[in-house]
């Protein structure tokens, strides 16, 4: 079993930037692919982005690209997700989850919720306009 832990969430003014980290234990896996996702009230839990195991290739949503970059440290069993340009929408509880199966190819990686076996509990970011 994985555990997988999120940790820089906050508030924010609209414009800044905030770091997220992932950081992972247990039975682990560096070939794993990674990604995050986050969950606004009232809605879906949507997919952000997603790194294959080596750190390439990334793959984002259409909503955030540009503005966010995932990352990986193998070493250090770490995932982060470097958000910059924020704006009041992206306010969500941000989750990171392992994907075991499948990693990613050269079109992109896995964004269905499905795809993916192992979750943190989130980190709650806020930002004001």
């Amino acid at each position: 079993q994985e555990q997988l832990v999120e940790s820089g969430g906050g508030l924010v003014q609209a414009g800044g930037s905030l770091r997220l980290t992932c950081t992972a234990s247990g039975r682990t896996d560096s070939s794993d692919a990674m990604g995050w996702f986050r969950q606004a009230p009232g809605k879906e839990r949507e997919f952000v982005a997603a790194i294959n195991w080596s750190g390439r290739p990334t793959y984002y949503a259409d909503s955030v690209k540009g503005r966010f970059t995932i990352s990986r440290d193998n070493a250090n069993k770490m995932v982060y997700l470097q958000m910059s340009s924020l704006k009041p929408e992206d306010t969500a509880v941000y989750y990171c989850a392992t994907d075991r199966r499948n990693g990613c190819s050269d079109y992109g990686c896995y964004s269905s919720s499905i795809e993916y076996d192992y979750w943190g509990q989130g980190t709650r970011v806020t930002v004001s306009s």
